[in-house]
């Protein structure tokens, strides 16, 4: 349907938090429909594979008929345009997140011959320090990370280390 107005929310999502969800509800109930991409970050070294994370994420939005899930390949710009999204959602938590989403969302506007723009939303409060980084790092430390990830994702996390 023409009239849509579906976005993507590109990310690595190694694994997904509380933060990205909050974003996630946030943008499904601006917009007709959310696609969360799943994009490879080669720089990491991801502790769930794409299809892991696709899977992971599929189980928590699969109640939501306007959220859809998906395995990005190469340039988000690409993958919107591909799935037909007007804009890509990226999530604010600081001034380092916002003057990297300045230079990026430029870059994309021009690279999809101003197809594609870009909408911040910002986390609630509670969930603006979490990232994924921080969830593997506080696991290492055996210490709990209920209230940064979903019950689902928890549990994938302490098999994925083996206790």
């Amino acid at each position: 349907d023409k009239d849509m107005t579906k976005v993507l929310y590109p990310g690595s999502f190694d694994p997904i938090t509380k933060g990205h969800m909050n974003i996630v509800e946030q943008a499904s109930e601006l917009f007709d429909e959310v696609i969360i991409a799943i994009l490879q970050n080669p720089k990491k070294n991801p502790m769930f594979t794409a299809q892991e994370r696709l899977e992971m994420i599929s189980e928590l939005y699969k109640h939501y008929n306007n959220i859809k899930v998906v395995i990005g390949t190469g340039a988000t710009v690409d993958v919107a345009v591909l799935h037909e999204c007007k804009a890509i959602v990226r999530g604010l938590r600081s001034l380092t997140d916002y003057d990297y989403e300045v230079q990026m969302q430029q870059i994309n506007k021009d690279i999809s011959n101003n197809q594609v723009n870009t909408i911040c939303l910002f986390a609630d409060k509670e969930y603006q320090f979490i990232s994924s980084s921080m969830v593997k790092e506080v696991l290492s430390l055996n210490k709990d990370i209920s209230s940064y990830v979903d019950k689902s994702v928890q549990r994938k996390l302490k098999m994925k280390r083996g206790n």
